[in-house]
Formats: structure tokens, C-alpha cells, sequence
């Protein structure tokens, strides 16, 4: 019995012993490796971080607009007959756009020459007639007051005849907004009515007609917000683009609203545009760029930036436990200027940050700068 105990203890005495061995084993192994480890070094890129000139700009959206934009509206009430023009067609100065039944217009001109000529003949016999009273007189065979009749006669005649034709004059201009003409070069906007509508000259739907825009001499409206007025002045620089960002146009403020707008709370703005009317048309809504300062600040290549958890970072190679190390660095961006960022903070002139590599990174890593 106490043989066989002996046996068991001696066999567990030995497991052990070879757990404490392989035990011992592995630690060594996994120090070797990470001593390994730590002896390696990626070669990476590095830049100086330097200071450039960054402009300070705010982004707003802006309205093109033609300093030559008329909205046409019917001047007469009637049924429209005839469009001559579509929406987009280019027309001259005078040209015939749409054309309102004028026929009740013509009958009462008609009517009022008719009249003009029957107040002409009464007239010229009126004439006749002071004429002959008159040498009737001078030879003594009628009185003084069969010549003032006749005379009296004569001038109201007159009178009746020069206001007929000024009614007949009057409704001859009324007969030309009949017909609905270009007031300059330009191109034709939104036609929002048709042939048969009853179109009116009161400021509602039916009274407006189409547009007529000149397509160059155009500005751009930016409404700034009323906090940034004292900041607003002529000459500030502003850059266009689309809503892609491709720059348009680089211009400068001309006008300063001396009021703000009620309804939106901002402080119109106008600068030049210069751009080709095939890349800009007259209310199309663009992006306008409004440049307050430039100073110089810290900038970073676009590919030295990561991005974890919404938070912007680069590595910056620094000399840490005797090695060169890549040390996470959190920065706060600023505008883009060409291929790079501006670094409001966390950077400073001199830095070298890396540039390549950085998806292998991690922070404390030991790097190999390779120059830059």
C-alpha cells in the first residue's frame, strides 16, 4: 500500500516538473519574439511641417443674376393668340415675342379716326367760314357779331378736332402692346402661359408673360450673416464653384448692402461675374467663397491625415527611448490649400510627420525615416 503511494506521488512530481519546463519554455519563446519585434523598424517618408499662407473664408451659397433681367407682363387684357418664340431662344432688341387678338383694339381706332375725320371736315368748313365772316365784315356788310360767331365757331372746331387726334393717337400707342416685343438682347426665360389664355395686365399669374435676360454683365448676390458685418468691405476677395468645388471664377466684392434683409437676416453682397455665359445663367445657384484674411499656418500633406472615431491624426517621427518612433498626434484641420491641410492645432514648424506607410502605423512604433 504505502509502495503503490509512493508511485503515485513520484508520477505527479514528474507532470509538474514538465509543466513548470514547457511553462518556461514558451516564456522564453514569446520574449525572444517580442524582443525580435521590437529590434524591427519600418521605413517610412517623412515631411517638415511649414508655414504657408492660408486664406480664413467662410462658404455661402450665391444666386447669379443679369444686371439687365426684364419680367415681361401683359400692358392690355385679352386672349393670346400667338407665342413666336420658346423657352432658351436667343432674340434681338424689338423682336416680336407673343402676340395678344387685338381686334377690339383695332375697331375702337378705326372708330376714333373715323371721328377725327368728321371733326377735320367741320374744321375746314369752320375755317372757311371765319375767313369769309371776316372780309364780309372788314367790307361792312355783316356786324361785328356775325364775325365773332364765326370766329367762336372756328376755335372750338379746332379744340375738337386736335382731341380726336390725340384720342386717335393715344389708342394707335395702346394698339402696339398688342404685340409683345424683346426691350433688348437677351434670351428668353420660363413661358408660363399658352395661346388662348386671357391675360391681364394686374400683377397676378396671368399678367406675367416670360423673361428677357442678358446673359453677361451678371452678378453674384451672397447674403452674409448679420455677425460677420463688421468685417464685410468692398474689394474682399471671393471665389466661386460649383457644387463639385471646381473654381469658376475669382472675384471681389463691389457692393455693400446698406441695409440688412429682414427676411433672411443678412447683408447682401455683390461681386462681378465674368465667366462665360455658357458655364453660368442668369439664377443659377452656385457656391461663393468669401475670403476674410490670409495669415500663414502650419500645413500637412493630405496623405499624412487619418481619420479614427471622427478625430483627425498624424504621426510624428520623434526620438523617444533612444530610437525613432511614429507618435500618434491628434490636430484640429483647417481649409485645404492645394494638396495639403492647414493644421489650426497640435502641429508646429518643424514637426516632420509621416507620409507613407500610415495604415501600418500604430502609436510608439520604432520608423526608419527615409528622408523628405
Amino acid at each position: 500500500m504505502k509502495k503503490h503511494v509512493l508511485q503515485s506521488l513520484l508520477g505527479l512530481s514528474c507532470v509538474l516538473l514538465m509543466v513548470l519546463v514547457a511553462s518556461g519554455c514558451k516564456g522564453a519563446a514569446k520574449a525572444a519574439t517580442a524582443s525580435g519585434a521590437k529590434m524591427q523598424a519600418l521605413p517610412v517618408q517623412t515631411v517638415a511641417v511649414t508655414l504657408a499662407p492660408v486664406p480664413q473664408s467662410s462658404e455661402y451659397v450665391a444666386t447669379i443674376k443679369s444686371r439687365r433681367s426684364a419680367t415681361l407682363q401683359a400692358q392690355v387684357a385679352g386672349l393670346l393668340t400667338a407665342i413666336r418664340v420658346r423657352s432658351g431662344d436667343r432674340v434681338k432688341a424689338g423682336a416680336a415675342l407673343m402676340e395678344i387678338d387685338p381686334r377690339q383694339q383695332m375697331a375702337t381706332v378705326q372708330s376714333l379716326r373715323a371721328t377725327e375725320r368728321q371733326k377735320k371736315a367741320l374744321f375746314d368748313f369752320d375755317t372757311i367760314e371765319q375767313e369769309r365772316q371776316r372780309k364780309l365784315f372788314e367790307a361792312g356788310v355783316t356786324s361785328r357779331d356775325a364775325f365773332d360767331q364765326a370766329r367762336q365757331a372756328y376755335e372750338n372746331a379746332k379744340a375738337d378736332y386736335e382731341s380726336a387726334t390725340e384720342a386717335r393717337k393715344t389708342q394707335e400707342e395702346l394698339l402696339a402692346y398688342y404685340t409683345i416685343r424683346a426691350p433688348f438682347d437677351g434670351v428668353v426665360g420660363d413661358i408660363p402661359v399658352h395661346v388662348g389664355d386671357y391675360v391681364t395686365p394686374a400683377l397676378v399669374p396671368g399678367g406675367v408673360l416670360t423673361t428677357v435676360d442678358e446673359n453677361k454683365d451678371l452678378e453674384a448676390y451672397i447674403y452674409i450673416p448679420t455677425e460677420r458685418g463688421g468685417q464685410l468691405r468692398p474689394g474682399l476677395e471671393v471665389d466661386l464653384t460649383d457644387n463639385s468645388g471646381k473654381l469658376l471664377e475669382k472675384t471681389k466684392i463691389d457692393f455693400l448692402s446698406p441695409q440688412v434683409d429682414t427676411t433672411l437676416q443678412g447683408i447682401l453682397v455683390k461681386a462681378p461675374v465674368h465667366t462665360s455665359p455658357e458655364l453660368l445663367r442668369t439664377a443659377q445657384m452656385i457656391k461663393a467663397r468669401v475670403v476674410w484674411t490670409t495669415a500663414p499656418m502650419a500645413v500637412v500633406p493630405v496623405l499624412a491625415v487619418t481619420r479614427q472615431g471622427g478625430q483627425s491624426f498624424v504621426f510624428v517621427a520623434q526620438q523617444q527611448n533612444g530610437m525613432t518612433q511614429a507618435i500618434q498626434t491628434p490636430v484640429t484641420l483647417g481649409d485645404t490649400v492645394g494638396n495639403a491641410y492647414s493644421v489650426t492645432a497640435g502641429l508646429k514648424p518643424g514637426d516632420r510627420v509621416i507620409v507613407s506607410a500610415t495604415q501600418f502605423l500604430v502609436n510608439g512604433m520604432p520608423v526608419v525615416p527615409m528622408g523628405g
